[in-house]
């Protein structure tokens, strides 16, 4: 069984490293190019009009779907974005909510807060900005957020109770949550759930739908829906892909699952 400190620490440490090799959610050895990373972003749901909206160096294949798309977000909306990596769905936020509103980007690896801040500074985003910080002890005051927003990094928490309990402090009465997440249908291997590489590739943390569904719930956030996407785009059919590979012997791996989730405080 892996420790929490543990695991927390190599999932930091792969993907600071990402920044600096580049990478993707699903395999952060991997080194991506723009047209690489562009593909990946609309295969999971980002329209070409988005992609023109935000800094390219900002999409960095980390997510697993679209939250802005979910969200609603609204002129003069505050949005927090958990796991904010190089910026991407914190710019597209930011054009929703206006010169009125706030988007705010954590995350726990200082070189994706230097990323995104220089991101953010290059591209004149003035109702942007990034904390470090984790999802289980967010940065941010009681009551104080009208969407959370997260893409494909609540799995990768190793107390996923404690960041949904953090969500529904901070967010204000009626706020919501728009995230984008990886699930399973059915349980893993022991093998694969004790692979820090998987953990870090965005599997092994995953939790089953109904758990997941509970543990939102227990938070005491209402209304809660879970939609399922279909397959991981961690777990594609193509043999080139190196994560994939590492797949290909596995009969559960159409159980990996992208799932949108909502839901009101």
């Amino acid at each position: 069984m892996m420790k929490k400190k543990e695991t927390k620490s190599f999932v930091k440490k792969a993907y600071g490293g990402i920044v600096k090799t580049g990478g993707s959610c699903c395999d952060s050895s991997a080194s991506l190019n723009k047209d690489n990373m562009l593909e990946y972003a609309l295969n999971i749901g980002y329209s070409p009009e988005e992609l023109d909206e935000v800094p390219t160096e900002s999409n960095m294949a980390l997510g697993c779907g679209n939250p802005i798309a979910l969200g609603n977000l609204r002129e003069g909306d505050t949005v927090l974005d958990l796991g904010s990596g190089g910026g991407f769905d914190c710019f597209l936020a930011s054009r929703k909510v206006g010169n009125t509103g706030k988007v705010i980007g954590i995350d726990m690896t200082p070189e994706m807060i230097e990323t995104a801040s220089s991101n953010a500074k290059s591209q004149g985003f003035k109702n942007v900005e990034f904390r470090l910080g984790e999802i289980e002890n967010m940065p941010v005051d009681d009551n104080s957020v009208d969407v959370v927003i997260s893409n494909c990094v609540i799995n990768l928490s190793t107390d996923k109770q404690k960041v949904f309990r953090e969500i529904y402090r901070i967010l204000k009465p009626g706020g919501r949550i728009a995230i984008s997440d990886i699930a399973l249908l059915e349980d893993l291997p022991k093998e694969i759930k004790d692979n820090m590489d998987f953990y870090a590739g965005c599997v092994s943390g995953a939790l089953l739908v109904d758990e997941y569904k509970n543990i939102v719930e227990s938070s005491g956030i209402k209304d809660v829906k879970i939609q399922l996407k279909g397959p991981s785009s961690c777990v594609t059919s193509d043999t080139s892909d190196p994560f994939a590979k590492m797949f290909s012997d596995y009969s559960f791996k159409d159980s990996i699952v992208s799932i949108y989730v909502t839901g009101i405080k």
